[in-house]
């Protein structure tokens, strides 16, 4: 696939690579050269509270759990 970069630098990314990589407006690209070639990665945040959420099944309160951990019951 081919594309032409325009007069300000920018280049459209072809809808078939875009939907392949799921490449959406919003989407962060990290641009680098490698061996005299442009190489471009799509970077994945992966939000750490949303990793771990829901993983402990537990009918315990947070409120309870701190006072667990502070020893305080």
């Amino acid at each position: 696939m081919k594309a032409r970069v325009d007069d300000r630098g920018q280049v459209t990314i072809p809808k078939e690579l875009r939907k392949k990589l799921g490449i959406k407006p919003g989407t962060v690209l990290d641009f680098n050269e490698q061996n005299g070639k442009l190489v471009a990665i799509k970077m994945v945040s992966v939000d750490p509270v949303e990793k771990v959420y829901g993983c402990l099944k537990t009918k315990v309160s947070t409120d309870a759990w701190i006072e667990r951990l502070k020893g305080l019951n």
